[in-house]
């Protein structure tokens, strides 16, 4: 996976301290490596003498060049002092990118009353012409370099934007088109194109089948990884060898095709016609690419596969996503549901050390590749990118692991805050019955990113929005 390039662009103003202003320079990029992510920091040394934004001795046009040059993701103005707001509003407005703002908090008046920065006051101006040039920003509170609120804010932006870089590069790899049988499936291939710039790659299931069926012939070093993984990692006595090897050629051919094509996830009519051609269920071959980052979801929902990408990019890509029918209510809980697939998720996310790797249980034919268990509980994210009429909405929630009954497949049970206000809103949509989880709090970066693409609202059930805002400030530190 390649690293986020956040553009780092310290700000200052010539009739302020620009002795101050060097030191906070210095101090907040210190402060931002100390974070520990997975980022590259592209700054401003060498385009003058402080490698500070100042409109006497450097210009938007430098700073853009510089940072399209280095194609950055994003970019952070911290506002050393009062800053220069015409200055950062017009690099900004220049690169399209996701754009913070924030300042260090302001010490007292010396003792002869003078200031040294003003950087509150300077935040103020920048915000309004950030307007004026219409960038869209995320604001974190004015804080101390050293306030957990600070680094709250600034790495939910950074995966705020990673969210952004991901989805401004969708690419859906879709093999066959959705069962007859699933409206629910439908999706606006035109409008996803047109509204969000996200690409379809079609391949039909005989393009798979013959790809699948060739490394299966052969001998490579990645069908040979793929069995040794199947091997070590799940309980495979209910099926052959021969199974073992189908469902390892097919998953390779997946991932070829996906890296081929420039795919960052999968979407797979996995039932019916898969197996009556190949003999084999696709789960756990969808389960083991879910787990190398590359998210496959079932029934070709193009919508699941948008939601993965996005949910795995909130958490810097630290996670696993794992695919969902919300199926039923738990027996006993009121607000219990269970999470279930008929054997996709991730085998790193399973309960037992060696899940089993069975045959379907809903087919009278009983094709291996269901990949079946439990998986850990916790704390986790919900969510569900989906649309119709030409809007499109980002549903988010909050759910815990609980204990439940034993059943079939992929599944885990889990509590949610208030499930009958859950029902309703996804049975009114624009949802469907699929979900996608991930064992994180992703909602702050996923709200935070729809700030960056137009015609995405946030729907956010469990914390609401308004708590979600507060969070974002400092609530609960």
């Amino acid at each position: 996976m390649s690293r986020l390039k956040l553009g780092y662009a310290p700000t200052r103003r010539f009739v302020f301290s620009a002795e101050d202003a060097f030191r906070y320079k210095v101090m907040i990029k210190e402060k931002i490596e100390s974070f520990g992510l997975d980022i590259d920091i592209v700054d401003l040394e060498g385009l003058n003498q402080e490698g500070l934004l100042y409109d006497d001795h450097i210009n938007a046009d430098l700073i853009a060049d510089r940072f399209k040059q280095e194609k950055v993701d994003a970019v952070f103005f911290p506002h050393c002092n009062f800053g220069t707001e015409d200055t950062v509003a017009r690099v900004g407005k220049a690169l399209g990118k996701p754009v913070l703002l924030w300042g260090p908090r302001d010490e007292a008046p010396l003792e002869d009353g003078m200031r040294l920065r003003d950087t509150q006051c300077g935040l103020f101006a920048t915000g309004k012409i950030l307007r004026r040039f219409n960038v869209p920003f995320t604001y974190v509170t004015n804080s101390r370099v050293n306030d957990p609120v600070f680094e709250r804010g600034f790495t939910n932006f950074v995966a705020a934007a990673n969210v952004v870089r991901k989805f401004r590069s969708l690419r859906i790899l879709q093999i066959g088109p959705r069962p007859a049988s699933f409206w629910t499936m439908m999706c606006n291939e035109g409008e996803l194109l047109e509204r969000f710039g996200i690409e379809i790659h079609p391949i039909t299931l005989v393009d798979i089948q013959r790809a699948s069926q060739k490394i299966e012939k052969g001998s490579s070093s990645e069908l040979a990884e793929a069995i040794d993984y199947i091997k070590a990692k799940l309980d495979w006595s209910e099926v052959t060898e021969a199974d073992v090897r189908r469902i390892a050629a097919l998953k390779v051919a997946m991932k070829q095709y996906a890296l081929n094509t420039g795919s960052t996830a999968i979407a797979i009519q996995c039932w019916s016609s898969l197996q009556d051609a190949m003999g084999i269920m696709p789960c756990l071959a969808n389960a083991i690419l879910t787990d190398e980052q590359i998210p496959v979801t079932c029934e070709t929902d193009i919508h699941g596969a948008i939601t993965s990408v996005m949910v795995q990019a909130a958490t810097l890509n630290q996670h696993p996503t794992f695919f969902a029918d919300l199926t039923v209510r738990h027996p006993e809980n009121p607000n219990g549901e269970l999470l279930f697939h008929c054997g996709n998720f991730p085998v790193s996310l399973t309960v037992e050390d060696k899940p089993k790797l069975r045959k379907h249980f809903l087919f009278d034919d009983h094709s291996p590749g269901t990949h079946e268990g439990e998986i850990k509980g916790g704390d986790m994210t919900l969510a569900r990118f989906d649309g119709d009429h030409g809007e499109y909405q980002l549903f988010l929630g909050k759910a815990r692991g609980i204990q439940g009954p034993y059943t079939r497949g992929s599944y885990v049970w889990v509590e949610v805050n208030d499930w009958p206000l859950w029902e309703e809103k996804l049975v009114k949509g624009p949802y469907v019955h699929h979900s996608v989880g991930i064992h994180a709090n992703a909602i702050p970066a996923l709200y935070e990113a729809c700030n960056y693409i137009p015609g995405l609202t946030p729907d956010a059930v469990d914390p609401t929005e308004r708590e979600i805002q507060a969070w974002l400030r400092g609530a609960g530190l």
